[in-house]
């Protein structure tokens, strides 16, 4: 039995439409990504160029990178699609408004970059397709456009879109075609001779690839000790906060650093540079901003 704090791994045997990995190969047949892009949209979507899956993007050497499920695009619109799983994460937690901001300034900046005018950058839409319902409204789908506050029928005319499309949804009031696709992502049940069908198909094609099987535990392999360093990270972390908090404690009851040291098992030189720093802090001693302090201190150094 898996614990709650143990996240679940799944085999590459076992990966599904709705995972990240699986969606993103399926989606590089570019006129399947069509077909999905129509029926998300319910409308026409040009032949597609490019289909680029975890592309990424990093605007300077240091910055934050930032990967995209599936980056296409067509004559006109680029088009961002991700799969979204809630997992463990709270809604708020996955910060998805300001995920989309991020990504479609990601997408501009890839066209400026190319030498493009303000006048040509392409239409654009950031679409998530979620397991869950993203605003916890119980719509079929969420969109987002830019328009004026004091005249909602003022639009900006950006012509960057924002789609949440929540998967979860019964209601009636949507096509035949997407009620299929929400019920496929959630339960991998297909239509005959329908776009699910097709989906399902490629899903079983790509668990035979060998090259995208050995990829993907290599990007597991990747996942689960970057997971082991930030549990080893996070307990000595705990370790160094409860150290400080036993500082405190005998800097208030007027403890010399020899004695700390002594007490605490520690070297004079490790207690010295943390007393540095909490003697700042004298005489409340606020744990969160005395470790904050300690971690500027380190990086400095560093």
């Amino acid at each position: 039995m898996v614990s709650k704090a143990t996240a679940y791994v799944k085999s590459y045997d076992e990966l599904e439409f709705r995972d990240d990995f699986m969606f993103g190969k399926v989606m590089e047949d570019s006129d399947l990504c069509r077909e999905l892009l129509e029926c998300l949209l319910g409308q026409p979507v040009g032949e597609l160029s490019d289909v680029d899956t975890q592309r990424e993007f990093r605007y300077t050497s240091d910055g934050k990178p930032i990967r995209l499920d599936v980056y296409t695009k067509d004559d006109i619109t680029v088009y961002d699609a991700e799969m979204q799983n809630k997992g463990h994460n709270s809604i708020q937690g996955l910060e998805l408004p300001k995920r989309t901001r991020f990504y479609q300034a990601s997408i501009d900046m890839d066209a400026m970059n190319k030498g493009e005018s303000y006048s040509d950058l392409p239409d654009s839409y950031v679409i998530f397709i979620c397991t869950f319902d993203p605003f916890e409204k119980g719509l079929s789908r969420y969109t987002f456009r830019n328009r004026c506050d004091e005249n909602t029928d003022l639009s900006l005319e950006d012509n960057a879109i924002k789609v949440f499309y929540n998967c979860t949804y019964k209601g009636d009031d949507i096509s035949d075609e997407l009620r299929e696709l929400y019920r496929y992502v959630m339960e991998g049940v297909t239509r005959n001779d329908g776009l699910t069908e097709r989906i399902d198909n490629a899903v079983h094609k790509a668990r035979l690839n060998e090259k995208w099987r050995s990829l993907f535990m290599k990007e597991r392999i990747l996942f689960m000790d970057m997971k082991r360093e930030g549990r080893e990270e996070g307990r000595e972390e705990g370790r160094e906060q409860r150290l400080v908090e036993q500082i405190c404690r005998k800097l208030q009851k007027g403890k010399s650093v020899e004695v700390i040291a002594d007490e605490l098992e520690e070297s004079i030189e490790h207690i010295e540079v943390i007393c540095e720093v909490v003697d700042h802090f004298a005489p409340d001693y606020d744990i969160e901003k005395i470790m904050e302090a300690l971690n500027d201190k380190e990086a400095v150094m560093a």
